[in-house]
C-alpha cells in the first residue's frame, strides 16, 4: 500500500490543523493506521493510531484531549485533527499502515514504529509561539 500525507502547514499556537493521509494500492479497511512525528534532532515518536475497523484508538499522552484520529474507509483516508496546537507539536508528521484485519474489531492498534510496514513521506507542521 502507498501512503501520501498532506495538510501540514504553518500555524500559530492555539490554532487547529487537520493533516490527512491517503492510501492506495491495497484494501485500506484492512489496515491499522498510525501517525508518528519527528522533530529536529529528536527520535520519531508515536502520536495516534486507529485500528482497521475504527473500533479502537490510542494516543500519546502529550496529545490526548487535543488530537483526534479518524478514518474514512470509503475515501481510503485517515485524518489527524489537531487542536490547541503548541510550539512543541512542531515536527514532520508521518502516517503508517500495517495489515491487521485478521484481528478482532476491538483489538487496539500498535503504537511502536517498528510494528508498521508501510510509511508515507511526511508532512511538516510548524507551530509558532
Amino acid at each position: 500500500v502507498q501512503l501520501q500525507a498532506s495538510g501540514g502547514g504553518l500555524v500559530q499556537a492555539g490554532d487547529s490543523l487537520r493533516p490527512s493521509c491517503a492510501a492506495s494500492g491495497g484494501t485500506f479497511s484492512s489496515y491499522d493506521m498510525g501517525w508518528f512525528r519527528q522533530a529536529p534532532r529528536k527520535e520519531r515518536e508515536f502520536v495516534a493510531a486507529i485500528n482497521w475497523s475504527g473500533g479502537s484508538t490510542d494516543y500519546a499522552d502529550s496529545v490526548k484531549g487535543r488530537f483526534t484520529i479518524s478514518r474514512d474507509n470509503a475515501k481510503n483516508t485517515v485524518y489527524l485533527q489537531m487542536n490547541s496546537l503548541k510550539p512543541e507539536d512542531t515536527a514532520v508528521y508521518y502516517c503508517a499502515a500495517v495489515y491487521h484485519s485478521y484481528r478482532a474489531s476491538y483489538y487496539p492498534p500498535p503504537t511502536k514504529a517498528n510494528e508498521y510496514d508501510y510509511w508515507g513521506q511526511g508532512t511538516l507542521v510548524t507551530v509558532s509561539s
